[in-house]
């Protein structure tokens, strides 16, 4: 979470990922099965741009993937060249009834993680731009934003 800032006289905090209850709920009880996670937003490959869950052991983050924050417990990435296409957008992961892609882990529990995005209103994007460039590779999840 990028550090609050006074707007219009109200405390402002900008954020690039948030979870529902229903999705926290899930990737807690995937963790507790599975050990600590990573969610990927995946892009295009596979499930479209779904969000792909794997446990952090399996998965290896690149140079170019940027670390969008943190939630239940877990860091989020998007691929560095998608970033550049979403960079504008607030994504919320949510998840939902159905079958995804078989190589995330909730794929066996007949539900999908799903993102839903929003754009950032004027003042949020001002003040990501202030905070500069999001972090990059796979140490960013151990730095605080």
């Amino acid at each position: 979470m990028i550090q609050p800032e006074q707007v219009g006289g109200a405390s402002l905090q900008v954020s690039r990922v948030a979870v529902t209850p229903a999705a926290e709920a899930l990737l807690r009880e995937l963790a507790a099965e599975n050990g600590p996670l990573l969610l990927h937003q995946s892009g295009g490959c596979c499930d479209g741009s779904a969000p792909m869950c794997y446990p952090q052991r399996e998965f290896r983050i690149g140079a170019n993937d940027v670390y969008l924050g943190r939630i239940a417990d877990t860091p989020v990435y998007i691929g560095g060249q998608q970033f550049e296409y979403w960079q504008h957008t607030h994504l919320t992961i949510d998840v939902v009834p159905g079958r995804g892609s078989g190589f995330s882990l909730e794929a066996p529990l007949g539900v999908r993680l799903l993102t839903r995005s929003r754009l950032f209103t004027d003042s949020e994007y001002q003040i990501l731009q202030e905070a500069g460039a999001p972090q990059r590779g796979p140490d960013a999840m151990n730095q605080t934003l």
